[in-house]
């Protein structure tokens, strides 16, 4: 039988990510800086948990830099600041695979603290776009590019982490969302959120979930190359959803002057790339169960 993996492992020696999961600038920029980040920290007594929140004062910063100062100066610190997000967003998950400190716990915190930094980002530009286009236009772009941002980038995380949990055995909040020692309180609900959320943008997951889980090891091989194969379009499909491309996309949206550009580039352009995304996945979803049937 498969094994659910513990909310709280131990220290684990660092493997790179899979190739198939890495755009260029994770593979060449983000991630290298990331370990070398949790690297340098394993020693310390800096936990993961601190470097999520850094990760969203980070964010603020960026926030700080696009809204109050002038010109090309807020441009260039704003985006700095931004791209500095994902490297301690990478490097508080290193940090807590290297010194044994992966939890449920600190996957619900990672998230909250990107989405409470990303909150008062769209909120801010949302007021500095209220001077431009009046406050109807600016909120109903800001409200729903804000609201895209929270499913697509739903969709682009649990894509990738239910197939890091299928085919490599990583630990993933859904698989454990029904064990004692879960967050609980507030931390809890936002668990139980990301989990009901995940679900209905990853159709068909949690049945592929208790397959695996179900599968003896020699099934299991089976079962994995099966994955490998048949999630290929799907990770291809949400490429454009990734926080890489957002920042990247801010950042030239400020330099053009306003923050109009991106906000309209989400609500839109990147919607109807989330429900392509979903088809193609449900579509896989269908294949892998019916594939699975076939294996001994």
């Amino acid at each position: 039988m498969g094994k659910s993996p513990s909310s709280a492992q131990g220290p684990q020696t660092p493997k790179p990510r899979p190739r198939e999961l890495e755009d260029w600038l994770n593979f060449y920029l983000y991630h290298p800086l990331s370990m070398a980040l949790a690297r340098a920290l394993a020693p310390t007594r800096v936990t993961p948990d601190v470097l999520s929140v850094i990760g969203g004062v980070m964010i603020v910063f960026a926030t700080i830099a696009y809204t109050t100062l002038p010109g090309i100066l807020g441009v260039v610190l704003g985006l700095a600041f931004h791209m500095s997000w994902h490297v301690f967003d990478g490097a508080d998950g290193d940090l807590a695979r290297l010194t044994g400190r992966s939890s449920s716990r600190g996957e619900v915190i990672d998230g909250v603290c990107d989405y409470v930094g990303h909150i008062i980002m769209y909120v801010s530009f949302g007021i500095m776009l209220t001077a431009e286009v009046g406050a109807g236009l600016a909120w109903a772009l800001a409200i729903g590019a804000g609201a895209g941002r929270i499913v697509q980038a739903a969709h682009y995380e649990v894509q990738r982490r239910q197939y890091q949990h299928w085919v490599y055995g990583t630990h993933f909040l859904r698989s454990t969302a029904k064990r004692a020692d879960q967050p609980k309180g507030i931390l809890g609900g936002f668990a139980a959120y990301y989990v009901w959320l995940g679900s209905i943008l990853a159709p068909g997951g949690s049945a592929i979930d208790e397959l695996v889980a179900e599968s003896d090891d020699a099934r299991l091989a089976g079962m994995r190359q099966i994955i490998v194969e048949q999630t290929k379009p799907v990770l291809r499909s949400t490429y454009l959803l990734s926080a890489n491309y957002r920042t990247l996309a801010i950042g030239a949206s400020m330099a053009a002057g306003s923050p109009i550009y991106f906000f309209a580039f989400e609500a839109i352009g990147l919607t109807l790339v989330l429900i392509v995304s979903i088809l193609v996945s449900a579509k896989a979803g269908r294949r892998i169960r019916d594939q699975a049937k076939s294996l001994v």
